[in-house]
């Protein structure tokens, strides 16, 4: 079980167009059983409202840690990771790329842009758990994030 230093659940942001890999990360997250909150934005534009607390997002709670699909209507994934790492007010949120993209270009590209991890999708469930399981250990046990 995962609580961030001053005893509170993981915020999560999960931006992801795909209903079935929503509903297989939030599955993931609750078997791995990590104390969480997780909120989903289907595409990059929403990502950004979200993160910017725009719009119907104003009361959203800065994440803890973001998980992004390349793949994204609207705007793709490599431009949300683009502004979030550009703007000196979200760059500290720990970005793990979490895309069914295996290619050497998507992965170049994504830490050219500053992702803290790239993380092919895996395709058995059991195996996303463990996935879903080592990013958080790694995140919020083994690495010491900066305070909000």
């Amino acid at each position: 079980m995962s609580l961030t230093p001053d005893a509170r659940p993981i915020d999560i942001l999960l931006v992801e167009d795909d209903p079935g890999d929503v509903l297989i990360t939030s599955e993931a997250l609750e078997h791995s059983k990590v104390t969480n909150t997780l909120a989903t934005v289907e595409d990059g534009e929403q990502a950004l409202a979200y993160l910017r607390k725009e719009g119907k997002y104003a009361d959203a709670t800065r994440p803890d840690l973001i998980l992004l699909d390349l793949n994204l209507p609207r705007r793709d994934g490599r431009e949300v990771l683009a502004e979030i790492k550009a703007d000196p007010e979200l760059r500290r949120i720990p970005v793990v790329v979490l895309t069914t993209s295996s290619a050497e270009e998507d992965i170049l590209r994504s830490y050219d842009l500053h992702a803290n991890a790239y993380v092919s999708k895996p395709v058995d469930f059991e195996r996303f758990v463990d996935v879903v399981r080592q990013v958080d250990e790694f995140f919020f046990t083994v690495v010491r994030l900066p305070d909000r």
